[in-house]
């Protein structure tokens, strides 16, 4: 499956659980819409409000959240990110004041994923009611991503700070493992 996933906004090295949370929230939106479409309409089952039977079941709570990961170790499914970061800064900058180009990727990468421990999230966080009923996400583990592909390029547009930024993500996900309750997903 392949698809793009899209932010403008700021995007600092090194940030705390608030703005990794506020990054995920957005890229929420996109992968709610998702799964709304097929192959992932076949699957709604593995995200429903409890388990049913012997299906696989996505749902991973971390404290009052319930993350819906797409590329998870139980479906088999690993990503291959390639990541198009369209900056205000001359070619070659590769230090300014935002920030170096790996942080502000560890960023980003944090973000996709599941926070990997309750205090990952921001202390006042809670769900908003049905609009975060999972809290869809890309990543349960940002150690099943394969490949990484990082390019960057100049934003030609008027920016409100330094530190904005255009980022797409191409997402191609592979299956290691064909299983019968995943077939649709290869």
């Amino acid at each position: 499956m392949e698809f793009v996933l899209h932010y403008r906004g700021p995007l600092r090295a090194n940030r705390g659980p608030t703005e990794k949370h506020a990054l995920r929230k957005h890229f929420h939106v996109q992968l709610k819409k998702l799964w709304t479409q097929y192959p992932l309409k076949s699957f709604e089952q593995m995200i429903g409000p409890e388990r049913i039977g012997q299906n696989f079941w996505l749902i991973k709570p971390v404290r009052d959240f319930r993350f819906a990961p797409l590329v998870t170790e139980q479906l088999q499914l690993v990503a291959e990110l390639d990541i198009l970061l369209l900056r205000p800064e001359p070619p070659g900058s590769l230090l300014n004041q935002s920030g170096d180009i790996d942080n502000r990727i560890k960023t980003l990468l944090d973000a996709l994923k599941i926070p990997s421990e309750p205090n990952a999230l921001p202390k006042e966080a809670h769900p908003v009611a049905l609009e975060e009923e999972p809290l869809f996400c890309l990543l349960e583990d940002d150690s099943l991503v394969t490949h990484l592909t990082i390019r960057t390029d100049r934003l030609l547009e008027p920016v409100r700070e330094k530190s904005e930024v255009v980022a797409l993500v191409r997402v191609t996900t592979r299956q290691l493992r064909v299983m019968v309750g995943t077939i649709g997903l290869a």
